[in-house]
C-alpha cells in the first residue's frame, strides 16, 4: 500500500542550491554513465566469449559488472533528467523501485566482493587445491547465495522505510531515494528504522569488509613468505585490481551509510553518494582493464590482434 503522506511523490533536491553546478554535473554524469555502459558490457562480453577467461574469478567479475550496470541504470537516467530540468520530481512508485534496487544490488555487491576475496585467498594461499575448492558448482552456489541475501535484505528494509510518516514538503536532500535520506525526511519516530539500518550496515557492510580484510591479511602473510621477488609481484598483481575496487566501493558506502547526524556529514554523504552511484562503477572496469593483463590480452584477441605466444 502506498504511503498516504506521499500520494504524488518526492522532490530530489540534489545540488539544486547550486544551479550553475548542475549543468557541469550533467555532462560529467552523462560521460561517466556512457563509459560505465561500455566498460561493463565489454567485461561481460570478454568473460563470456573468451575461453581463457572461463574461470571463477571472471565468472564473479562478470556478475559484479552486471550488477553495476543494473545499479547505475536504476538511478542515473533519473539523475540526468533532474540535473537538466527545473522540476526535480520522482513518483512514489519510482522512488520505491529505486530504493528496492539500491538495497538489493548494493547488498549483492558487498557479498560478491567478499566471495572474490575468498577466491583470491585460495588462489594465492592454496594454489594446488584451487581447482578442487573453487569448482564451477560452488561458484554458482555462492552467486545464488549473494542474490538470495540481497532479496531478503530488500524485502526486510524497504517496506518499513516507505511506511514512514514523511514531512509534507516531500523534499529529499539527495539525488536518489536511499534509506538514510528517507529517514531524514520523516517527521515521525524513526528509532526502529535507524536500528534496522544500523543492524543491516553491520551485517552487510562491516562483516563482509572484515572477512575481506582477514582474507587479504592471510594473502599478505603468504606472499611475504615467497622467496622470489617476481613471485611476490605476480601474487600482488593478482589481487591489486580487486583491492582497489574494494577500497573505492567501501570508502564510498561507509561515507553514505555510517556517518554521524550533522549538516556537514549530510552534505558529505550526498557527495560520496554521487561518487558511489556514478564514479565508482565507471572506474571499476578501467581498473580491471588497465591493471589486468588477462583482460587486456582478451580485449586484443577480441579485436583480432592475437599476440604471439611467449616462450
Amino acid at each position: 500500500m502506498a504511503n498516504q503522506s506521499s500520494p504524488v511523490g518526492f522532490i530530489l533536491l540534489g545540488f539544486s542550491e547550486h544551479p550553475q553546478l548542475e549543468k557541469i554535473l550533467f555532462v560529467v554524469v552523462l560521460i561517466s554513465y556512457l563509459l560505465t555502459l561500455v566498460g561493463k558490457t565489454l567485461i561481460i562480453l570478454l568473460s563470456v566469449l573468451d575461453p581463457r577467461l572461463h574461470s571463477p574469478m571472471y565468472f564473479f567479475l562478470s556478475n559484479f559488472s552486471f550488477l553495476d550496470l543494473c545499479f547505475t541504470t536504476s538511478c542515473v537516467p533519473q539523475m540526468l533528467v533532474n540535473l537538466w530540468v527545473p522540476k526535480k520530481t520522482i513518483s512514489f512508485l519510482h522512488c520505491s523501485v529505486q530504493l528496492f534496487i539500491f538495497l538489493s544490488l548494493g547488498t549483492t555487491e558487498c557479498i560478491l566482493l567478499t566471495v572474490m576475496a575468498f577466491d583470491h585467498y585460495v588462489a594465492v594461499c592454496q594454489p594446488l587445491h584451487y581447482a578442487t575448492i573453487i569448482h564451477p558448482h560452488l561458484c554458482w552456489q555462492l552467486a545464488a547465495v549473494a542474490w538470495i541475501i540481497r532479496l531478503v535484505e530488500s524485502v526486510v528494509q524497504t517496506p518499513p522505510t516507505l511506511r514512514l510518516p514523511f514531512c509534507p514538503h516531500h523534499q529529499v536532500d539527495d539525488f536518489v531515494c536511499e534509506v538514510p535520506t528517507l529517514i531524514r525526511l520523516s517527521c515521525g519516530d524513526t528509532t526502529y528504522n535507524e536500528i534496522q539500518m544500523a543492524v543491516a550496515s553491520v551485517l552487510i557492510v562491516v562483516v563482509p569488509l572484515s572477512l575481506i580484510l582477514v582474507s587479504y591479511g592471510a594473502i599478505a602473510l603468504a606472499v611475504l613468505q615467497i622467496n622470489s621477488a617476481r613471485g611476490q609481484s605476480k601474487a600482488f598483481g593478482t589481487c591489486s585490481s580487486h583491492l582497489m575496487v574494494v577500497t573505492l566501493f567501501y570508502s564510498s558506502i561507509i561515507a553514505v551509510y555510517l556517518q554521524p547526524k550533522n549538516p556537514y556529514a549530510q552534505v558529505r554523504g550526498k557527495v560520496f553518494g554521487l561518487f558511489y552511484a556514478v564514479c565508482t562503477p565507471t572506474l571499476n572496469p578501467l581498473i580491471y582493464t588497465l591493471r589486468n593483463n588477462d583482460v587486456k590480452k582478451a580485449f586484443k584477441r577480441l579485436l583480432g590482434k592475437v599476440e604471439p605466444r611467449q616462450s
